[in-house]
């Protein structure tokens, strides 16, 4: 118990005390630059960030393109091996945030709290009808939780969209590159837009996550 106390003043004092957080990922074709919304996804935000800092996203690949739909990262490395994970969040869908062209959003599984490290970039606007929560249903419990939007590299986004597809790795064969698209690093800076807020802290579990299209 005192570890993850201690765990999580650390995730604490590492998010800004005020202001925004903004993400930077260095990927092998350019930088893209998100805007993440801890005022309407908090959880979720402080989940990224946490990966993020502990350097879990840093060389792994965009293993899933589906051009006009979305690229999703997360967990697989460049040699092929899934990294573990910590347990799932909490789904923050309903937020008021749409999975509309440019927003990052969280992939799950079937069942509503199952996110946990692996993201996806929708690459249409036409994708809120399917990955928004139902009309009518609950917060959390439908749809996909987004916590951010593409503010800078939009045009490094649809250049992965646009890569050869077919390269037979990972949970999806024939969405992964051809030539794998790293993801270098992930750093994380304040901005002064929203506050930041931390999720409880948790101990590492193992597997991938994958989200339905």
């Amino acid at each position: 118990m005192r570890s993850r106390l201690l765990a999580l003043a650390a995730l604490l004092c590492a998010l800004p005390a005020s202001g925004g957080t903004e993400a930077r990922l260095t990927t092998s074709m350019g930088d893209i630059v998100i805007a993440l919304d801890a005022a309407k996804a908090p959880a979720t935000v402080a989940n990224f960030v946490r990966y993020a800092k502990e350097g879990h996203y840093n060389g792994t690949v965009f293993y899933r393109v589906v051009p006009g739909f979305v690229i999703q990262a997360g967990s697989m490395g460049a040699d092929g091996k899934w990294r573990p994970m910590h347990k799932p969040i909490a789904l923050e869908s309903g937020n008021g945030l749409s999975n509309t062209r440019g927003t990052i959003a969280m992939a799950r599984e079937d069942k509503p709290a199952s996110a946990m490290a692996e993201f996806f970039i929708n690459l249409s606007d036409a994708n809120a009808q399917g990955l928004d929560p139902k009309p009518g249903d609950p917060p959390g419990t439908t749809g996909y939780a987004v916590f951010g939007r593409v503010t800078a590299g939009m045009e490094v986004v649809d250049a992965i969209a646009a890569v050869p597809l077919g390269g037979k790795k990972g949970p999806f064969p024939g969405a992964y590159p051809i030539k794998p698209v790293i993801i270098r690093k992930v750093t994380i800076a304040a901005t002064p837009d929203v506050p930041a807020v931390a999720p409880a802290a948790a101990e590492p579990v193992a597997g991938p996550v994958t989200p339905g299209n």
